[in-house]
């Protein structure tokens, strides 16, 4: 699993150093590379996700931007919390959804919402 959470395919150009791809795309590396290390692969994360929907109780969902401090809502720590998410969505703990229906997490564009897995 790459460390941005999406899943893709084996790529001939890949072949020499496939153990070692971690980022679906140049673009995904580019992004990751401009975050802040505090930032990147952040494992909290995916631990305050799942301590906030346990809170929350079964049935309910949580907005991925929820997890963060209101001083940190900036767009580059909502797309690491995201990728947290989709993580934990490809780990079974969690599903991703959009208007109430349950999204794959690659396909997942827009405003999303998390819950525990029923």
């Amino acid at each position: 699993m790459p460390a941005c959470g999406r899943t893709f395919q084996w790529r001939k150009r890949w072949a020499r150093t496939w153990p070692s791809v971690r980022w679906c795309s140049e673009r995904c590396s580019r992004q990751h590379d401009t975050l802040p290390a505090a930032m990147q692969d952040h494992p909290s994360h995916e631990a305050a996700i799942l301590a906030l929907l346990a809170e929350r109780g079964a049935g309910k969902t949580i907005c991925p931007p929820e997890v963060l401090p209101p001083d940190e809502k900036q767009a580059a720590q909502r797309e690491a919390v995201r990728a947290a998410a989709r993580r934990l969505a490809h780990a079974g703990r969690i599903a991703i959804t959009q208007r109430g229906v349950v999204v794959s997490p690659e396909r997942a564009q827009g405003p999303i919402r998390l819950r525990l897995v029923r």
